[in-house]
């Protein structure tokens, strides 16, 4: 396969998967709708996480101030929870440093009573690290006429007007931020760290019809990096071990068209593999405050095995060396770990995403496409040795019986 042709096929796969996982500003549901009109709020938009809506107004634009009318609607996750959206002075959409206002719903199950709150809160490091967090009179955005709403089922609606002051906040880039957690003794606890969580901020353009969103790079490169490991990683480098396998010298000998392929399969896998993981680490720096651990530390392994892997380029021990056998062992036994590696990030990465069952079920059908070709081989492999072995034994007892 031409190197040409490969990027071609990266790039459609990326462009696939990228139409799965990036959803462009869609329009409010018909129920959120009603409620905007009911307000005379004009704008809306359902946000890209954890299925919540935005609909907002803006007037009294002076050189100082913009006043903003908000309403945000979400889900609870149980019984009692907290739905929560706020804007963020920083130079970038995230939790730390937001002024937000959230609402509660705290339950009494002695009494079965639900206990409707709202209030203006702080997002702080600290808040990050577990300190309580509380409410605060003072979030410098003159916020008014605060209101959660039960719109029936588990739908919340949080009503507000803020004061915006122009020498922090710009309406043509606002970056604001929308939450869901849960509570304990009616306090909220931190979220969930599950990717939709972490994504849930965005920097939009108020001014536009829809809200335009701007910056949203990471979300594009987190579909790249999923595809380029499914690609290198889980699908070239595991085609490279399949080769040499049964192209070496059983069942098929198919020298040195085997060794080719063998080595431009991995040699392709892990640069592509490589650039895959190099995105993720990209990622995970603009993510500082939420890291998967367990994820980033299995690629990390997974890099550092196959660069051992592609050593053996330079490394690999002559024919005729005595200790050559025990290299080929250490190398067979790696490149198999390393495969059972790779597999396992790969759906701990699926995971991490939420990207549905499309993502899952296409890297599903790769491996039982690779599975069914390997297992297919093996059957003819052991047909073929059995046949073999029947052969030269019926030889053997021909030949025993001439003597005779």
């Amino acid at each position: 396969m031409s190197s040409t042709t490969l990027i071609t096929i990266m790039i459609l796969v990326i462009f696939f998967f990228a139409n799965i996982d990036v959803k462009a500003s869609e329009p409010c549901t018909e129920r959120f709708t009603k409620l905007i009109k009911q307000r005379n709020i004009t704008k809306c938009k359902t946000l890209r996480t954890l299925g919540a809506e935005f609909g907002w107004n803006y007037y009294n634009i002076t050189n100082s101030t913009t006043t903003l009318e908000i309403l945000f609607g979400a889900c609870f996750y149980s019984r009692q929870g907290w739905i929560a959206w706020g804007v963020n002075p920083g130079k970038r959409a995230e939790m730390i440093g937001t002024k937000a206002i959230i609402g509660i719903k705290s339950h009494d199950f002695a009494t079965a009573n639900s206990h409707l709150t709202v209030a203006t809160y702080d997002i702080t490091k600290e808040t990050k690290g577990g300190c309580s967090l509380l409410p605060t009179n003072d979030s410098g955005l003159n916020v008014s006429h605060m209101v959660i709403q039960n719109q029936g089922s588990d739908f919340y609606t949080i009503y507000a007007r803020l004061v915006l002051p122009s020498d922090k906040y710009n309406i043509s880039r606002l970056n604001h931020v929308w939450q869901i957690g849960n509570v304990i003794d009616g306090r909220p606890l931190n979220h969930p760290t599950t990717l939709h969580n972490v994504d849930s901020t965005e920097t939009i353009d108020l001014t536009s019809p829809r809200g335009a969103s701007m910056g949203q790079y990471r979300s594009f490169l987190r579909t790249v990096h999923g595809v380029l490991n499914i690609i290198g990683w889980g699908t070239l480098l595991p085609i490279g071990v399949i080769v040499p396998r049964y192209f070496r010298v059983y069942p098929f000998k198919r020298d040195p068209w085997w060794f080719y392929v063998h080595i431009g399969c991995q040699l392709t896998g892990f640069l592509v593999g490589t650039a895959g993981w190099v995105i993720g680490l990209v990622i995970g720096h603009s993510s500082k405050y939420y890291i998967f651990h367990t994820h980033r530390d299995f690629g990390i392994l997974i890099f550092t095995f196959s660069t051992i892997q592609m050593l053996a380029f330079r490394l690999k021990p002559k024919a005729t060396d005595d200790y050559r056998k025990y290299w080929n062992m250490y190398h067979h036994f790696l490149g198999y770990g390393l495969l059972a590696i790779i597999f396992i990030n790969i759906f701990k990465g699926i995971n991490i995403l939420h990207g549905g069952e499309s993502w899952r079920w296409s890297y599903i059908g790769i491996l039982i496409c690779l599975g069914a070709f390997a297992f297919t081989l093996e059957i003819f492999t052991w047909i073929k040795f059995i046949m073999v072995k029947w052969h030269n034994h019926n030889n053997n007892r021909a030949n025993q019986q001439n003597k005779d």
